[in-house]
C-alpha cells in the first residue's frame, strides 16, 4: 500500500461497491460503515423489501439506494445487477466494483492488495479472498460456515459473493443472470472464463461473514437452496464444453436417493443387509473427517453434516424439477 495519501485516495476511487440486502440490521450497519472507512467511495445499497431501517441507515450513509421491486421475482443476481447499474449511473469513471452481501464487513487491509494484484495481473477478471466467520463458535453452522469458506488459493473457477470484478469485464458478458436462484456467481465466472478472463483466489482476508445461523432448519433451507441452485445451473450451462453442477447433483442422487432405496430394499429381504448399506454413511463421514484432520471435533462434524447435506440438496434439485416442468420461476429461497 502507498504511502502517500493521495495516491491512496486515486486508488480508491476507481473502485465502488454494491452491497445487497434484506432486515440485515446491525449487519448492515458494520458492512456499510466498513466500506465508508475505505474513503470517499460510492455504494449502492440494493433492499429487497427490509421491514426494519436498513434503508434508512443505507441514507443515512450516502450510499445510492435501489428498492427493488418485488412484483418481479427476486433474485441475488438480478439485486446486484440493479446495484451496478444505479453505481454505474452515478460513477461511469469506475474501472472495479466490489461485491458484497449485507451481512458481511470489509476487512481494511482486503481492497489495496487486491487492487495491487489486478493491476499486476490484466488477464485476472475477478478477484476474491478469505470470507471468514465473525463467530464461528456461537454455533455448529456457523462453524460449518466458515469452513466451507476456506477453499484453495490460486487459479479458481468460481468466486462467492464478495469479490472485486473488472467493470469492463463484467460489461463485457452481461453481468450476472437475473433467473437463477442460487449459483450466480458461478454461472457469471462460467461466463468469463469462456470469454478468456481468469479468476483467482488470493491468500487474505477479506469479509467477515455474520451466518446467523442457529437453527437446523436455517440450514436445511439453505441445502435447499444450493440444491435448486445446482439444478438451474446446470440446465443454464448445460450445453457447453464445461456444464456446472453436474457431479454436486450427482452426488444427491446417490447419498440421498439411490442410498436409501437400496438399503429400504435390503432390508426387507433381511434386517442386517439393510444396516450394512446404511453403514456405508459412517465410512463416508470417516473419510472425510480423516481428510480434514480426525483429531478435531469440528472434522467430524464437518463430515457428517457433509453427508446429511444431500438430503436436503436433492429436495432442491426435484423442487426444481417440478417448477421447471410447471413452466414457473421463483424467487430466492431464504433460510434466514
Amino acid at each position: 500500500m502507498s504511502a502517500n495519501p493521495a495516491t491512496e485516495g486515486a486508488e480508491v476511487a476507481r473502485v465502488g461497491f454494491v452491497a445487497i440486502g434484506r432486515n440485515e440490521g446491525g449487519r448492515l450497519v458494520r458492512c456499510l460503515d466498513s466500506l465508508r472507512r475505505v474513503g470517499s467511495v460510492e455504494i449502492a445499497y440494493v433492499d429487497s423489501g427490509s421491514t426494519d431501517n436498513s434503508v434508512a441507515e443505507a441514507e443515512k450513509r450516502q450510499a445510492h439506494v435501489v428498492r427493488l421491486d418485488l412484483s418481479r421475482p427476486f433474485t441475488a443476481g438480478r439485486a446486484r445487477n440493479e446495484g451496478f447499474e444505479a453505481l454505474s449511473a452515478h460513477a461511469p469513471q469506475l474501472q472495479f466494483v466490489q461485491f458484497i452481501d449485507g451481512d458481511c464487513e470489509l476487512v481494511p487491509e482486503w481492497l489495496p492488495s487486491a487492487l495491487a494484484f489486478m493491476d499486476a495481473r490484466p488477464d485476472v477478471v475477478v478477484a476474491c479472498g478469505r470470507r471468514q466467520e465473525r463467530n464461528p463458535g456461537a454455533s455448529r453452522y456457523n462453524r460449518l460456515c466458515d469452513m466451507e469458506w476456506d477453499t484453495p488459493v490460486g487459479e479458481a473457477n468460481a468466486c462467492g459473493g464478495d469479490s472485486l470484478v473488472r467493470v469492463a469485464a463484467f460489461r463485457d458478458v452481461g453481468g450476472f443472470s437475473n433467473q437463477l436462484i442460487a449459483g450466480e456467481e458461478p454461472e457469471l465466472c462460467h461466463r468469463l472464463r469462456a470469454n478468456g478472463g481468469k479468476i483467482w483466489r488470493l491468500d487474505l482476508p477479506m469479509t467477515l461473514h455474520d451466518a446467523a445461523m442457529y437453527r437446523f432448519g436455517q440450514w436445511w433451507m439453505r441445502g435447499v437452496r444450493s440444491g435448486f441452485g445446482y439444478a438451474q445451473v446446470w440446465r443454464a450451462t448445460r450445453e457447453g464444453a464445461q456444464p456446472l453442477y453436474w457431479l454436486e447433483i450427482r452426488r444427491a442422487l446417490f447419498w440421498a436417493g439411490l442410498i436409501p432405496f437400496l438399503a429400504l430394499m435390503a432390508a426387507l429381504a433381511s434386517p442386517w443387509l439393510g444396516a450394512a448399506i446404511v453403514a456405508v454413511y459412517g465410512v463416508q463421514i470417516a473419510r472425510i473427517a480423516m481428510r480434514l484432520g480426525p483429531a478435531q471435533a469440528a472434522s467430524w462434524n464437518y463430515g457428517l453434516f457433509a453427508v446429511l447435506a444431500k438430503f436436503p440438496e436433492l429436495q432442491g434439485v426435484l423442487r426444481y424439477v417440478l417448477v421447471a416442468a410447471k413452466g414457473g420461476q421463483r424467487s430466492a429461497i431464504l433460510y434466514k
